[in-house]
């Protein structure tokens, strides 16, 4: 269970770390403790589980990653983590995931967003994949980006 420090923690990276050089000297210095506790409770709550990740969140429109699009596969169920993990590899997908089919309507039961800069980029990407799911692929379609959404988690009151 976070203490009183972590949850002051937790409210004050909730969006974002400070964009400066030395980001949890920042932090500390408007929290009053040290730099090197920042860092030292970060690290326990992502053991813990308490936060999940730190990471960086680019905004891929502004870096020119304007045509984006989600694959959807109709993949064989018995070889969908196989190749699911084979997929999510490709640096060309940012994430990954498995869906249930919404039958008759919606068959597809693998997710993999592509990226790019061109709708040509995103179909050599799908080509891509389709060609790596091979046999257990039954059918393929991309579904296109069409405004960018704010993307948050769970946000905390201090």
């Amino acid at each position: 269970m976070p203490d009183g420090i972590d949850r002051k923690i937790i409210v004050a990276t909730q969006a974002g770390l400070p964009l400066v050089p030395r980001p949890y000297d920042a932090l500390a210095g408007r929290l009053g403790i040290g730099a090197e506790e920042v860092k030292a409770r970060l690290a326990r709550m992502l053991d813990t589980g308490t936060i999940r990740r730190i990471g960086a969140v680019p905004n891929h429109y502004a870096l020119g990653y304007t045509a984006n699009g989600m694959s959807v596969w109709d993949v064989a169920d018995e070889r969908i983590d196989e190749l699911g993990e084979m997929i999510g590899r490709l640096s060309f997908v940012t994430h990954c995931y498995r869906r249930p089919r919404r039958l008759p309507d919606w068959p597809y039961n693998l997710f993999a967003m592509v990226h790019g800069k061109t709708r040509t980029e995103v179909e050599g990407g799908c080509a891509i994949i389709r060609e790596l799911l091979g046999t257990a692929c039954r059918a393929g379609d991309v579904l296109y980006s069409t405004r960018i959404l704010k993307k948050t988690g769970l946000r905390i009151q201090d």
